[in-house]
């Protein structure tokens, strides 16, 4: 029986690319920031990876807004997220400022919901409600752990202990 011949090293370029960053966009949604470093990590040419991505754009596989508006609403909705993590991570993995706003917009991030998400959260993990000092103080670190700002945490504990009583 034959053995199939190796795959030629010497491919065209934006085949190869196209082929890492489809395996890439495969594994689970991506942004265009992400797939970019991945393709510069497989030492293509600028003109190359610029072939690439609008490729996948232009097929719809990358769309930072889509990409944003999903991970807002899933972070909030698994993660009990607040608007300033999913910020801070949708940035830090290189989507636009207003892609964020937007989504943050779309996935119902507003005062209110966000004080209801906040207290549910703190009536979950402690349903006993606060018994002293120390566990207000635990509720509070936990809430700022998960990207909600300051007086949206402190009022998410007062609402908490006054429904505890």
């Amino acid at each position: 029986m034959r053995q199939p011949a190796p795959a030629k090293r010497d491919a065209a370029p934006a085949g190869r690319g196209a082929a890492i960053a489809y395996a890439f966009i495969n594994r689970r949604e991506r942004t265009v920031s992400e797939v970019r470093e991945r393709l510069a990590r497989a030492e293509l040419s600028e003109a190359e990876v610029e072939s690439v991505l609008d490729e996948l754009i232009s097929f719809g596989y990358l769309d930072d807004a889509r990409y944003a508006r999903l991970y807002a609403q899933d972070r909030q909705a698994l993660d009990s997220w607040g608007r300033e993590r999913i910020a801070r991570a949708l940035a830090q993995r290189g989507v636009a400022g207003e892609l964020i706003e937007a989504a943050l917009a779309a996935a119902g991030a507003d005062d209110a919901a966000e004080h209801a998400r906040a207290v549910g959260l703190l009536e979950q993990r402690f349903p006993m409600g606060p018994r002293e000092q120390r566990d207000r103080e635990r509720a509070y670190g936990l809430l700022v752990r998960r990207g909600y700002d300051s007086e949206a945490a402190a009022d998410a504990v007062r609402e908490w202990r006054r429904r505890a009583r």
